[in-house]
């Protein structure tokens, strides 16, 4: 399986490993879906609606979900994850989805 890696910071000295299993659990449960606002703008707000979503999610699911786990440990909670992350996340997944 593929691995990517998004910029994590505008100046570039923090990244994050985004794989493909990350890529589709994405896709599977349609995250970005609605996310974004009609203008476009990814922001702290964005990422914090994202990360609520996921934890309703797994507070909803009887079965495991693993797959949403790993993408919070992996990605959405990564230490370096701030809006311009989730911003390049987002970019990734598009190109990934074509």
């Amino acid at each position: 399986m593929d691995t990517y890696t998004i910029q994590a910071n505008a100046s570039g000295t923090r990244t994050i490993t985004v794989s493909e299993e990350n890529l589709q659990t994405i896709e599977k449960y349609s995250l970005f879906q609605r996310l974004i606002d009609s203008n476009g703008i990814v922001d702290e707000q964005v990422l914090e609606k994202l990360r609520l979503n996921i934890r309703s999610l797994i507070a909803a699911q009887e079965e495991d979900s693993k797959d949403l786990l790993d993408l919070c440990i992996d990605v959405i909670y990564h230490n370096n994850m701030k809006a311009f992350g989730l911003q390049q996340l987002i970019q990734l997944y598009l190109q990934w989805i074509q």
